[in-house]
């Protein structure tokens, strides 16, 4: 028995996502799961945090630690529903909540925060966090870090298949059948950070449930071209992207002139027509499409995904032994395994870094927490 749990903020910030995960004789098997939701004073706190981009050093050391707490809290409480004690958990591998990513800066830094002191000493289990930095500082992009998990656990020798997680951005994780290939993988561009932004906005609801809005208006071809012309879909791989970059500020510098459903329904053609240009782009070859984050559970998305990408095979990860809630809180328990095993977490072909490197640091349990 190896038993790692994952701790993940999700992209909505209405909940943590916490998982425990077997990684015993090399296998992978998702052991228990929690959602433990973010109280909405903290997550409007959050948001307007990373809206922002200007706050006090008060403001985010005060965060840093309740979001801390709130992740301790996550995993005391997957542990009690599952009646595991702290003594059973190898390490927590936390992502904590990204505020901003800034890859291509000068000088480059991504911030995550949610103070792994405050897990450790709340929890008593060893946390491993900060997991992104060190990638960066090898010159990296320090995302996709998913990526190397997906080739543990989803590489197949008989297919060209390809992981897209539809988180707040999207990705994609290329593993081709052939094991000698490398694997790569790069943020597509948004996924569902738009969508969710738009409809906060102009339905005062957190996301579009199914897909439903957007489904009922019509797509700005116009528009859609427009904003099709970012450099960043055209540029190459490595590359990442984030909030900073895709947000309502970018959507109205391109004068954005209809309906706001029909906004709605465009900017999910965008997140379908970005992601079908990278594949056709980059990974003509592949066959299977395997889905795991929220946009799994937008229908709108789902469909034309399926008719832009007719010809290959598409499922969610749940056909591959992970529910496709889990897969990210699933990767962040395995690079905890990867760290305390002093081996690397992030693949150069992803992320661009001159090497492969141990990822983030190790904030060890007393003894009196074994």
């Amino acid at each position: 028995m190896a038993y790692f749990i994952g701790l993940m903020s999700g992209t909505s910030m209405d909940a943590v996502d916490a998982a425990v995960l077997d990684f015993c004789d090399h296998a992978c098997n998702l052991v228990a799961s929690h959602s433990h939701p973010i109280p909405p004073q903290l997550g409007e706190r959050l948001q307007r945090l990373i809206q922002s981009e200007t706050f006090s050093v008060r403001e985010l050391g005060g965060l840093d630690v309740e979001l801390g707490r709130l992740f301790a809290a996550a995993a005391n409480q997957l542990l009690q529903q599952n009646k595991l004690a702290p003594g059973d958990i190898d390490a927590i591998g936390s992502h904590g909540q990204t505020v901003f990513h800034a890859p291509d800066s000068e000088p480059p830094f991504t911030l995550q925060i949610g103070d792994p002191n405050s897990i450790v000493q709340l929890t008593g289990i060893t946390t491993v966090a900060d997991l992104r930095r060190r990638d960066i500082a090898a010159g990296g992009q320090g995302a996709p870090l998913a990526t190397a998990f997906h080739n543990h656990h989803f590489r197949s020798g008989e297919h060209n298949r390809i992981v897209l997680n539809i988180g707040c951005i999207a990705n994609i994780t290329v593993l081709a059948a052939d094991h000698d290939a490398p694997v790569f993988g790069f943020d597509t561009g948004p996924g569902n950070c738009l969508l969710d932004s738009w409809m906060q906005q102009h339905q005062d609801k957190r996301f579009d449930k199914d897909g439903a809005w957007g489904a009922g208006g019509r797509v700005n071809k116009r528009l859609l071209s427009s904003l099709l012309a970012y450099p960043y879909f055209a540029a190459a791989p490595p590359k990442s992207t984030g909030r900073e970059y895709f947000n309502l500020h970018w959507l109205q510098q391109h004068a954005p002139d209809d309906s706001a459903q029909n906004i709605q329904a465009t900017l999910a053609q965008l997140t379908v027509e970005s992601i079908t240009a990278a594949i056709e782009t980059h990974a003509p070859q592949t066959d299977e499409l395997f889905l795991c984050g929220g946009g799994v559970y937008n229908s709108l998305l789902v469909r034309g995904l399926e008719q832009r990408l007719d010809r290959i095979r598409l499922a969610t990860t749940a056909e591959l032994g992970i529910a496709p809630d889990w897969v990210e809180a699933a990767a962040f328990a395995w690079l905890a395994k990867q760290t305390l095993e002093h081996r690397p977490g992030n693949l150069t072909d992803v992320t661009g870094a001159s090497e492969a490197v141990i990822l983030g640091g190790i904030y060890p349990r007393t003894k009196a927490g074994q």
